[in-house]
């Protein structure tokens, strides 16, 4: 398996002009909105409120890693609570830096074997268990939202747009339930829906791999989620506080929006703040730059605009926002991928030692 460390050395310039790309849209929403608006807005922000949305993210973490523990104690795995946070930033260190937070999860598994001999198909199916758990309450806001959008006064086109990704989440969303219950069917299905795509793919990405090797990996991927999820939901202890963890993951997380416009001395209506924040998730998935920076920030100021806060204001609480919950924990996970880069090269200078990697 080729691991995240070698895609990223691969396409690493890419990454960057990516990020480029990124921050230049950022750069001309800002004088759109107004440059010295938003910088004054910035300077401004209650710093104290800034430290607390950090210790909010610390926090939001520290749950994360917890039920990540709880996921694996259902496979007998014991593996210590800070070794599990510094690969869970490593892996967010991935996700963030590639377009369509596309190489996290595997990192996490590829990590787990690699420092704790844990076959990597158990690795995997904890990752998959564990976004498993954060998708649940993502569908039900998502619902929620989707109501409430429909009645606002917004062009009809971002009706359409926020619709359509909603109902692709909940088409997702079903596709995973029916992959653990109807998993060789399921494998068929996406195997074939793959098969037709594959050649538009090929030639969009310039990706080297094979429509046989595609496919193993589908297979592959399906059995382990299929096989990690049921183990989860077999321990009921697990399935509830894993539900609690990720409802109060969520709710942490819309806080921290709600707060990061607080920093900035504007107190934003709640179900809005919901709706829009649930639209930024979306926007996201969207594999198109890392973390979506620029078409996540141009959306969410139009959609604000919607409601009476302005673009300079938005875009400042937006942007301590990213900083707080996307720029320090890509600078902590690219601390720790580089101390776990390291750390497997050592081990794989001396074979005897080195584990078995799928």
């Amino acid at each position: 398996m080729e691991d995240t460390y070698e895609t990223i050395r691969k396409h690493k310039w890419s990454i960057i002009l990516s990020f480029a790309i990124a921050f230049i849209i950022v750069f001309i929403i800002m004088l759109i909105v107004g440059l010295g608006d938003t910088i004054n807005i910035l300077m401004n922000a209650n710093w104290y409120l800034i430290l607390f949305l950090i210790l909010m993210e610390a926090a939001i973490y520290l749950i994360w890693t917890y039920r990540w523990k709880l996921i694996l104690s259902t496979v007998n795995e014991d593996i210590p609570f800070g070794s599990l946070l510094t690969m869970l930033f490593a892996s967010d260190f991935g996700n963030n830096i590639t377009p369509g937070a596309a190489g996290g999860e595997p990192l996490r598994a590829y990590l787990l074997t690699a420092n704790n001999k844990t076959p990597f198909e158990i690795g995997f199916a904890s990752v998959t268990a564990d976004r498993v758990f954060e998708f649940f309450p993502f569908v039900i806001i998502s619902l929620f939202a989707a109501i409430f959008i429909l009645g606002w006064n917004i062009p009809l086109y971002t009706k359409i747009i926020v619709s359509v990704l909603i109902l692709v989440s909940l088409f997702f969303f079903a596709i995973l339930l029916y992959v653990v219950y109807s998993k060789e069917i399921a494998q068929r299905v996406i195997i074939r829906i793959v098969k037709s795509i594959y050649p538009f793919f090929k030639k969009l990405f310039k990706s080297e791999l094979t429509i046989s090797e595609v496919n193993s990996k589908i297979t592959y991927y399906i059995n382990s989620f299929s096989t990690g999820f049921i183990q989860v939901i077999k321990d009921r202890r697990a399935l509830v506080i894993g539900f609690i963890l990720s409802f109060l993951m969520w709710g942490m997380d819309i806080l921290r929006i709600y707060v990061c416009f607080v920093t900035v001395g504007v107190n934003p209506p709640l179900i809005p703040l919901i709706i829009i924040y649930t639209i930024g998730i979306f926007i996201m998935l969207v594999p198109l730059l890392p973390g979506s920076w620029g078409i996540r920030e141009a959306i969410i100021v139009g959609l604000f605009a919607v409601i009476g806060v302005s673009g300079d204001v938005s875009m400042s609480a937006n942007l301590i926002d990213r900083f707080v919950s996307y720029i320090l924990p890509t600078i902590i996970g690219a601390i720790c991928a580089l101390y776990y880069g390291k750390r497997i090269k050592d081990m794989k200078q001396r074979p005897t030692n080195n584990p078995k990697i799928i």
